[in-house]
């Protein structure tokens, strides 16, 4: 099964009005052609796709090591799978050059940002784009907007937000955990 597979197949088990139109969506955009990032984890066409099941899979690893977190399916699903989606329709490529090892110039195509929805910060962009599908508890909003922790610098309560909502903290574990080292060197 490969990763469009893999995924269509874990948002069929979602069970929430509005769930195949986020994936009419989805399909009719970037989402999983797009990188995750312009050059750091998953810069290549895919990888958005990639790090997001990563980090379903890490959410999933981790519920085991933490059982006195509890969380359905579904919301696990919802929240690493869609975390973020504040990335789709978001990069552009550009040409650009550089000095092959020959030391020779030579153009290659780069990731770049080409913002066409400005809304808000990585999380609360991504819990908007949500909830234009499909209905989130409060739970998964949290968890959602909060991920991205203290790289997210308008989010100052982000502490308190994972003391009331551990499956929050739990999502920021696993998106760090996916990126920096399941994904590392990709």
């Amino acid at each position: 099964m490969d990763n469009k597979e893999r995924f269509l197949s874990l948002c069929g088990s979602v069970n929430r009005e509005g769930i195949d139109k986020l994936l009419g969506w989805l399909g009719s955009s970037d989402f999983f052609t797009c990188p995750a990032s312009t050059r750091f984890h998953g810069a290549y066409a895919g990888g958005l796709l990639e790090h997001s099941l990563n980090v379903y899979d890490e959410m999933k690893r981790l519920l085991a090591v933490y059982p006195e977190i509890e969380a359905n399916e579904e919301s696990v699903i919802v929240i690493s799978l869609f975390h973020d989606l504040c990335k789709v329709n978001y990069y552009g490529v550009e040409k650009r050059n550089r000095k092959n090892n020959a030391g020779q110039w030579e153009s290659y195509d780069a990731y770049t940002v080409r913002e066409k929805f400005p809304f808000g910060g990585h999380g609360s962009k991504s819990v908007f784009l949500v909830q234009q599908f499909i209905t989130l508890t409060p739970e998964e909003a949290v968890a959602i907007n909060c991920h991205m922790s203290c790289w997210d610098k308008s989010d100052p309560d982000v502490g308190r937000a994972y003391e009331q909502f551990p499956l929050a903290w739990l999502l920021h574990v696993a998106d760090e955990s996916a990126t920096y080292i399941k994904e590392k060197g990709k």
